[in-house]
């Protein structure tokens, strides 16, 4: 008699699935443990303060006697009376007076040319620079009115681009524009009075001080004698486009 298996009851048919699913198990648990991170815990004690109403005192008032301070000494007033006699005679002042009346007499005095002094006063003259009749000449000009006058306006604009600086806080803050500067070439060749009109305190500032730069001249001159000329030029301030 042939005894036959129930093939249910074989326990190791499914033995390789079991395996490989115990495997994965095991090395996930096993990675799960690896990966575990713990961080250091540290006790933190908390102290409750606890306030309570401030107690309050009766704190007696002690009263001081003070005396008080003494009186200050009684003054004294004397008069002294003295007795003037009658007789003594009194001097008046007399004082004259320095109106003149209708009945007082005008000394009429003649005055003649000699005793009159002559004293030349000098007047500051200014010529405008377009009428003059020999323009200042700056250091190194040479030649006739008109070479002096071109020549003039050629060393001011060589000046400019010589002594011109951007103030910083202008750039920084965007300000620009033009700026008018009037000045004063004197009968001593000097550079002065400079005024200026703009549209910022920081660029006429500026622009008075390269105008201060300007070199000493040879005065203008107006029938052969020197005389002060007035000047204007406008200096523009431009930021570059970047």
């Amino acid at each position: 008699m042939e005894v036959k298996k129930n093939p249910r009851a074989n326990v190791g048919r499914n033995s390789s699935l079991y395996f490989a699913v115990g495997l994965n198990v095991m090395l996930l648990l096993t990675y799960l443990g690896l990966e575990h991170k713990t961080y250091e815990t540290e006790e933190t004690k908390i102290d409750i303060l606890m306030l309570q109403d401030n107690l309050e005192e009766d704190i007696p008032i002690t009263t001081i006697n003070i005396p008080p301070p003494p009186p200050p000494p009684k003054q004294v007033v004397t008069e002294a009376i003295t007795i003037v006699e009658d007789i003594a005679e009194i001097e008046e002042t007399f004082i004259e007076s320095n109106e003149i009346g209708q009945d007082d007499i005008v000394e009429e005095r003649v005055v003649s040319v000699d005793e009159v002094e002559d004293i030349e006063v000098e007047e500051d003259i200014e010529v405008p620079f377009a009428v003059i009749e020999r323009v200042p000449q700056f250091p190194g000009c040479t030649g006739n009115n008109a070479q002096l006058k071109a020549c003039f306006q050629q060393k001011m604009n060589e000046h400019l681009q010589k002594h011109f600086r951007y103030p910083d806080t202008a750039a920084e803050l965007n300000i620009q524009g033009k700026v008018f500067v009037f000045f004063l070439i004197d009968k001593n060749g000097t550079v002065s009075n400079i005024k200026t009109r703009g549209p910022d305190q920081i660029l006429e500032t500026e622009a008075a001080r390269i105008i201060s730069l300007l070199p000493k001249m040879e005065p203008g001159k107006q029938r052969n004698k020197p005389v002060g000329v007035p000047y204007s030029i406008p200096i523009n301030f431009k930021l570059r486009a970047q």
